[in-house]
């Protein structure tokens, strides 16, 4: 059974930067897709990113464009998500999430994605 945790969240201000990290026990991650996924106090969960088994593709949701970067590790067992120039609204609850074969490519759609980690809280304020 996959087990998935994220780390890396904190406190940071407008302008910062973070990086995130999805790791696994159970079974090695070199079989999924993973996406990154973040859910605002009110608001619907939303996709962020998305990486391919391979890490040859990658999916971006469009208010992250440009200043978030995923990228995964195989060999030690991790995906990544590299979170520059925040902003207040990207304040949320990231989650990372699994989903086993999907070819060479991804989805940032929560519902193709059968496992899930607990989150991790990232705040952006001054």
């Amino acid at each position: 059974q996959l087990h998935l945790v994220e780390s890396g969240g904190g406190l940071v201000q407008p302008g910062g930067s973070l990086r995130l990290s999805c790791g696994a026990s159970g079974s090695t991650l070199d079989g999924y897709a993973i996406g990154w996924f973040r859910q605002a106090p009110g608001k619907e969960r939303e996709g962020v990113s998305c990486t391919s088994r391979s890490g040859g593709r990658a999916n971006y949701g469009d208010s992250v464009k440009g200043r978030f970067t995923i990228s995964r590790d195989n060999a030690k067992n991790a995906v990544y998500l590299q979170m520059d120039r925040l902003k207040s609204e990207d304040t949320a609850v990231y989650y990372c999430a699994a989903v086993a074969g999907y070819g060479d490519s991804c989805s940032t759609l929560s519902l193709r994605y059968g496992y899930w980690g607990q989150g991790t809280l990232v705040s952006v304020s001054s």
